[in-house]
């Protein structure tokens, strides 16, 4: 289900911005639109779906529009053309106090700076929103303690923000967020500004919170790790217009143009692909109860070395070609009893770590699914092609 859906989004600064959409309709540039008119598109003709209970993430480099787009969503930028519904409700038709209601209740933002009061101590930022909204003293400090409580801050409550380091500040801020129940959090470069470290147990936090609220999420960023880590799907916009979207194996397996290629020329995909990426095709299987005369003609016919045998769903073992030759010679029933131990890895290890696992073991190894049940046998050459960046494409350079 939807949460946000974006209609085929418009947006030119300027005085007149009427006059010139029909050259922004017509794919007149971005440079162009400015030299010919002095108005500066913001989007192009962007049209998103936003899944309920997802990390939607919107990146791209400065200048692309990315956070020009979701101030659309609760419209601290009102666009030129386009729609935007959140849960089905037109969002360019609500009046002044629907709108303020709209954004009390329906969306929490999260900043780059924190964007925390200095006046205030942590207690009294995190509950400001509930302040704002009218919620009684004792409910609102109520509220507060228990999200600095999550985002492991008790004991910081009576701290002004000058007195927390800038990890700390970003979980007062987004406990702030969290405080008002709202359905859905703009998350804007909100962790860009922290020490790669502190960013990677933010990431983590995040992503455990998720796990237990199951919020609608549109996180920006420009850091294409941080948004294959994070993101259900991705949206990658370049100067005003969407170039990819799609989930972060889509992008890393199919990406749109060479801007896509190079954005991906530096990042870890082992982090990112798994197992289930790197399956050898039309793997050959056979049952315990094959006979060995039959399981070697299968082998020979194919010129393979060895064949996975199943028990029912599950992995059995391995058929070594020499095995199976054993079996015909003693005249066994079946290759039940001439069987090798298979190793294995689950579908979702990362290939970072199947890397390391075929590095170490010359032997076939299966996959499996999350009850255990055979999927296939890792390839080798696979996994090799798929954490071995392209060698084409510049990286993106950003605007000045």
């Amino acid at each position: 289900m939807n949460k946000i859906e974006v209609h085929n989004i418009y947006k030119i600064f300027g005085p007149h911005p009427d006059r010139w959409m029909g050259a922004a309709r017509d794919g007149v540039s971005k440079d162009a639109l400015l030299e010919r008119s002095g108005h500066t598109l913001g989007l192009r003709n962007i049209s998103l779906s936003i899944e309920a209970g997802h990390i939607h993430v919107i990146m791209g480099l400065s200048g692309s529009g990315k956070s020009t787009l979701i101030r659309h969503f609760n419209r601290l930028i009102e666009p030129s053309a386009g729609q935007i519904l959140v849960d089905g409700v037109d969002v360019m038709g609500l009046k002044p106090r629907e709108l303020e209601k709209f954004r009390q209740q329906k969306m929490s933002m999260v900043f780059q700076r924190f964007g925390l009061l200095p006046h205030r101590t942590v207690l009294d930022n995190v509950a400001y929103g509930l302040t704002v909204r009218g919620v009684r003293r004792s409910e609102r400090e109520a509220r507060a303690h228990h999200w600095l409580e999550q985002v492991g801050l008790t004991g910081f409550e009576s701290q002004y923000p000058y007195q927390l380091s800038g990890g700390m500040q970003q979980r007062v801020g987004l406990a702030r967020a969290l405080a008002t129940d709202a359905e859905i959090l703009l998350m804007d470069e909100a962790f860009s500004a922290l020490d790669p470290l502190i960013r990677h147990e933010m990431q983590d936090q995040l992503l455990a919170l998720q796990a237990q609220l199951n919020r609608t999420i549109v996180f920006i960023t420009h850091d294409l790790d941080e948004a294959l880590r994070l993101g259900n799907r991705i949206a990658i916009l370049k100067d005003g217009e969407l170039v990819q979207e799609g989930t972060p194996e889509d992008i890393l397996l199919s990406p749109a143009n060479d801007y896509i290629e190079a954005f991906l020329q530096d990042v870890n995909r082992g982090k990112v692909l798994n197992a289930s990426h790197a399956l050898v095709e039309r793997t050959l299987t056979l049952t315990m109860r094959t006979q060995p005369v039959h399981a070697l003609e299968r082998l020979v016919a194919r010129g393979y070395s060895y064949v996975t045998v199943l028990d029912g769903k599950r992995l059995a073992g391995v058929l070594m070609r020499a095995d199976a030759q054993r079996a015909v010679r003693e005249g066994a029933r079946d290759i039940s009893r001439h069987l090798s131990d298979m190793a294995s890895v689950p579908a979702s290890a990362g290939l970072d770590e199947v890397l390391a696992r075929l590095l170490c073991n010359p032997e076939p190894v299966a996959v499996t699914d999350d009850q255990g049940d055979f999927i296939g046998v890792l390839s080798r050459s696979k996994v090799v092609e798929l954490v071995t960046p392209s060698a084409s494409g510049e990286p993106p350079q950003q605007a000045a």
